[in-house]
């Protein structure tokens, strides 16, 4: 069997944009990893081989001719990019699939957002008309809820199986008259390995008598920043010297919280952050007493669970999640996750992690200031956070989720 996938986010630094880079990075190589033949379709940096193989995984970046007058990311450009991935990708895709199929062989394909809705529907034709669509798997699936408004449901329900990440998403699409399967996302090994060695010990004791927040979100009023603030400032009010650490986007909303944050008398330093833990902890040596740290540079993979575990609450909550993926990560590596009660179908209020139901900050309030009165109820959320992030890896997915349903997705 090949397996092809189509996104236009993918694992180069100029095709990842949030959290479906990490999904379309952590699905292909975990698929690659149990010795799938698989292929990954997708917007590339155009200074970088067209293809590349990485083991059984191969790297196809496609529309560089177009990112090389757009080097400002996967969605600089977007609509020329889209329209040449959803003409030109297909028929190329069909060379490499005609000889497999005609030697007898199964292909799956896997798509990723309304990007690639057209190209789904021009492959599901081409297919058609060579005799061969009863040999391919098609599924596209939604992540978010963004370009709803551009899709031909019905037609893209007659080429593929259609898919999302979870039960929340699943009752939002049939909004649009589309019956969806839920397919959850997933975390690779890495997202479960530990901080270093002392390394949350060092952080607890740079930020001292704080109480450390952690938000990693874009800026977007469905990820409750402005809930995030008053919870700070309340915090505040209320004398248990907070310190938000806030790794937001480049969105403009980005403005509005900070200025926000201003309004409400909180006193926020913004930083880049050179990479590593200890480019992170000297960081937060310079915050000169600030509430909120706002990181201008990306968190590794050394620093980031380190923040994840050690701070007191990771703010993951959201009006609008489709999933929340940042919420599963920080239980991965064992850390507070308070999430929010749309898309995290892994959240169980009290067992697990804290939930939100509203956007009162003083529910938030009450719920860790009585879990900070007793620890061991706090130290059994985070392990059983470990516990069931521990469900949720790709490997799990694919064998569970995935494979068992291929022999009824034939059409």
């Amino acid at each position: 069997m090949q397996i092809h996938v189509l996104s236009f986010e993918g694992p180069d630094p100029y095709s990842s944009a949030g959290g479906i880079a990490s999904r379309i990075t952590g699905l292909t190589e975990s698929l690659a990893s149990l010795g799938h033949d698989t292929h990954l379709w997708f917007v590339g940096d155009a200074g970088l081989p067209g293809q590349e193989q990485r083991g059984c995984l191969t790297l196809h970046r496609w529309c560089q001719w177009i990112s090389q007058f757009h080097p400002g990311g996967v969605y600089d450009g977007e609509e020329g990019k889209h329209s040449d991935y959803a003409a030109s990708l297909p028929p190329f895709l069909m060379t490499q699939l005609s000889p497999h199929l005609a030697e007898g062989g199964f292909a799956l394909i896997l798509a990723e957002e309304w990007q690639t809705a057209n190209a789904v529907l021009h492959l599901d034709w081409l297919l058609r008309s060579a005799g061969v669509r009863d040999r391919v798997a098609i599924l596209w699936n939604a992540n978010n809820t963004f370009g709803f408004d551009r899709i031909d449901w019905k037609r893209l329900a007659t080429a593929s199986t259609i898919t999302t990440v979870s039960r929340y998403m699943k009752h939002r699409m049939r909004e649009c008259g589309t019956e969806a399967l839920v397919i959850p996302n997933g975390l690779t090994a890495d997202a479960f390995i530990q901080p270093e060695p002392g390394a949350v010990a060092e952080l607890r004791q740079r930020v001292a008598d704080r109480l450390l927040l952690a938000k990693v979100a874009r800026f977007d009023p469905d990820k409750r920043w402005m809930m995030a603030l008053e919870i700070v400032a309340r915090l505040k009010q209320q004398g248990a010297r907070p310190l938000l650490v806030a790794r937001g986007g480049v969105e403009p909303y980005g403005g509005e919280v900070l200025a926000a944050a201003a309004a409400a008398g909180l006193h926020v330093a913004e930083r880049r952050n050179d990479p590593g833990i200890e480019g992170t902890l000297e960081t937060l040596s310079t915050i000169n007493g600030a509430e909120i740290l706002v990181l201008r540079s990306p968190l590794d993979l050394k620093a980031r669970p380190m923040l994840l575990q050690g701070a007191d609450a990771v703010l993951a909550n959201s009006g609008h999640e489709p999933f929340g993926l940042v919420g599963l990560e920080t239980m991965a590596v064992e850390g507070l996750a308070c999430t929010g009660i749309s898309g995290e179908d892994y959240a169980i209020a009290g067992r697990n992690a804290l939930v939100l139901q509203t956007t009162d900050p003083e529910e938030f309030l009450a719920l860790f200031g009585r879990l900070r009165n007793s620890p061991n109820r706090e130290a059994s959320i985070r392990k059983a956070g470990r516990r069931t992030a521990k469900h949720y890896m790709w490997s799990d997915i694919i064998e569970r989720n995935i494979l068992p349903r291929i022999p009824l997705l034939r059409q």
